[in-house]
């Protein structure tokens, strides 16, 4: 298999949380590192041991541990926000990257409970801890707590998240480059 093949192959091994536990910025940042050999194959807490064995299979590497370096595998989490606390800064909305959270700028924030991958990178930017996570999978860890649907749906919505990000980002850019002209340039009266 070529490394862009075994790229995606691993992408699709991968429970798509977008965490960065691995050390990654991202799910497929992680399977291409784990094609270019950079990458041990037990680096995500949210596949688990079956995730193990999953990147095993496609990659022909021995089965081992989840490196604790990473975190550990759980029950699945899901992020909910303390509505009454919320101060509306809009930190969380930006760090999740799926975009499971809602609201706006000094208003309220709430998390649309079925987009949320569990990964807690909302966590640590709120700025009045009124975000906590909640077991929602009781037992169950790893695969067994997440579905290859929920995977794919987590993999889309962070696709577009970074199609926003980048989009917002060049229209803020031209917006500026525009106004850096106009000032450049300015109309004198006649």
């Amino acid at each position: 298999m070529n490394r862009p093949d075994l790229t995606d192959a691993l992408d699709r091994a991968l429970p798509q949380t977008q965490c960065t536990r691995c050390g990654y910025p991202d799910c497929h940042a992680y399977a291409h590192a784990i094609s270019e050999g950079e990458a041990d194959i037990n680096q995500c807490p949210p596949g688990g041991a079956e995730g193990i064995e999953r990147l095993a299979r496609i990659t022909g590497r021995p089965v081992i541990p989840l490196n604790p370096d990473n975190g550990h595998e759980g029950p699945r989490q899901l992020a909910v926000i303390d509505e009454a606390w919320c101060i509306g800064c809009t930190l969380c909305l930006a760090a999740c990257p799926v975009d499971s959270i809602v609201g706006g700028p000094k208003r309220m924030h709430t998390v649309i409970d079925p987009l949320c991958t569990g990964c807690e990178l909302c966590i640590p930017v709120c700025p009045v801890d009124c975000i906590a996570l909640v077991n929602v999978t009781g037992e169950r860890s790893g695969w067994q707590a997440w579905s290859e649907a929920k995977a794919g749906e987590a993999r889309a919505r962070y696709a577009f998240h970074v199609f926003r990000e980048d989009r917002d980002a060049r229209e803020r850019n031209e917006r500026l480059a525009s106004a850096r002209v106009g000032q450049a340039h300015p109309i004198t009266p006649r």
